[in-house]
């Protein structure tokens, strides 16, 4: 008797399948599982994309390194899953440095449209784009997603996480970063130390960033370019670092939320 009241309330209270995918990761998780969650439980994707190209003295592809971590930190809060990495991109001005890669307009603009195309085909009413590679990619990418919501009705919202953050850099480090400067330095830092090469640093790797219309090099004299001078050089603070890496995926994950309350409330 007592075996059988045992097993009645086991079936009582077990839900048919757990309320959370055992994974956030589209390329870990089982076909019938990904059938049980998506759209009816989660409805969200988050699409890191980057590049591979040099950052003084963190990976070449932190580009990809950064986003995708980002993705893991924020996809539980926002019941979201993670789309695989995109890990090529338009690199252009710093193509010609050793392990860089360079993706063409031309090849880069269908393929991430055809990417989006197949989120939305696996029934992902938002997409959202964790852009970790700027520069002409930037302007691709808000193209073809505006693009592709129009055309297939799904929302898309496209995030250069490090420029949205920007205050938070001022607020942490009390001056301004750049590519590959203190800013993102940091984030690789907090997110795996082991690819942040403190040895190898010297300040005069970096290079300011030109203002409009003054000069322009190709290839980039620097792979650290600050965006002001004077400012934004590395600093290898572990505790700084930690810091950065926590209030940047707080505020970038609050817009995320924010977006999709409101398209919600308009009945987008």
């Amino acid at each position: 008797m007592k075996s059988i009241l045992a097993v009645f309330f086991f079936l009582i209270w077990t839900p048919a399948f757990s309320q959370s995918p055992s994974t956030r990761e589209m390329d870990r998780i089982n076909w019938m599982e990904f059938a049980e969650f998506v759209p009816g439980k989660i409805n969200t994707v988050l699409l890191p994309t980057g590049t591979l190209e040099p950052h003084g003295v963190i990976n070449n592809g932190a580009d990809n390194t950064a986003p995708f971590a980002m993705a893991k930190a924020i996809a539980e809060d926002l019941n979201a899953m993670i789309a695989p990495t995109l890990n090529y991109g338009i690199t252009g001005s710093m193509a010609a440095y050793p392990g860089a890669f360079q993706i063409t307009e031309e090849a880069y603009a269908p393929f991430i449209r055809d990417i989006l195309k197949g989120l939305a085909k696996n029934k992902f009413k938002n997409i959202i784009i964790l852009n970790g590679h700027g520069g002409g990619q930037t302007a691709v990418l808000q193209k073809v997603a505006a693009e592709v919501a129009n055309e297939l009705g799904v929302r898309t919202l496209v995030i250069n996480w490090w420029s949205y953050a920007s205050d938070v850099t001022l607020e942490v480090f009390k001056e301004d970063g750049g590519h590959a400067g203190l800013n993102e330095t940091a984030y690789i830092q907090a997110i795996d130390p082991t690819l942040v090469h403190k040895e190898r640093y010297n300040a005069d790797q970096a290079t300011a960033y030109p203002k409009p219309n003054t000069w322009s090099a190709v290839p980039f004299p620097s792979s650290i370019g600050l965006y002001q001078e004077g400012q934004g050089y590395p600093n290898f603070d572990e505790k700084q670092a930690k810091e950065y890496f926590e209030k940047v995926n707080a505020k970038v994950a609050g817009l995320i939320r924010e977006t999709i309350r409101k398209w919600d409330l308009a009945g987008l």
